[in-house]
C-alpha cells in the first residue's frame, strides 16, 4: 500500500517492559506524543512479575517504523525490543462473536465453527457465542463467512505473540 508515495508496512514489536504502574500510559503517551497510530495492543504479566510483555502492531513507513523503534528504546521501562518477523515468530489473536441464531442458523453456525476449529463457549434460544484463536488471516476468513448472519457483537484481544526456537525475545 502506497501513502503519498511511500510504502506502508506493518511492525509487530514485543517489548519487555518493568511492570509498574504507569508503563502502560508512557508508552501509549509516545505513540499520542509523536502523532503515531497503535493498531493493535495487548499487555501481560510474564513468567517473572517483575516484568510484563507488550506487543504492539504499527503501520507506516520504514522511516517511521524506525523512528518509533528508537523513541521506544529511549523510554526507562523498556528493557527488551524484538519484532515479530513472519516465519520467525508466532502471533495469535483470539475473538469472541455473538451471532444471532434460530434452530436452522445454528446447524449452519456450528458447521462452519467447526471447520475453523473454534469453540462455542455460549448457546442460548436467539444466539450463540464463538470463541476462535489464530491469526489474523484465519480470523478475518471466519468473520467473513459469518457475513450472511446477524453478528451481534465482536471483541477482539490483539495480536500477541513470541520469536520461535531461540530466536531473541528474553
Amino acid at each position: 500500500m502506497l501513502k503519498g508515495g511511500m510504502k506502508v508496512r506493518k511492525m509487530v514489536l514485543s517489548l519487555l517492559v518493568d511492570n509498574t504502574s504507569g508503563v502502560l500510559s508512557r508508552v501509549a503517551g509516545l505513540f499520542s506524543r509523536r502523532g503515531y497510530n497503535i493498531d493493535s495492543l495487548s499487555v501481560g504479566v510474564t513468567e517473572n512479575p517483575k516484568f510484563s510483555r507488550m506487543t504492539v502492531a504499527v503501520s507506516g513507513d520504514d522511516l517511521t517504523l524506525s523512528q518509533i523503534a528508537k523513541q521506544l528504546n529511549k523510554l526507562e521501562d523498556v528493557v527488551d525490543i524484538t519484532e515479530l518477523k513472519d516465519g520467525e515468530s508466532v502471533c495469535r489473536e483470539l475473538v469472541l462473536v455473538k451471532v444471532k441464531s434460530d434452530r436452522e442458523e445454528k446447524q449452519q453456525i456450528i458447521a462452519i465453527t467447526d471447520v475453523f476449529r473454534a469453540k462455542i463457549v455460549d448457546v442460548s434460544i436467539d444466539s450463540l457465542m464463538i470463541e476462535l484463536t489464530g491469526n489474523a488471516n484465519k480470523i478475518e476468513a471466519f468473520i467473513g463467512l459469518l457475513d450472511g448472519f446477524e453478528i451481534e457483537s465482536i471483541v477482539r484481544t490483539g495480536l500477541t505473540g513470541l520469536t520461535r526456537g531461540n530466536m531473541g525475545s528474553r
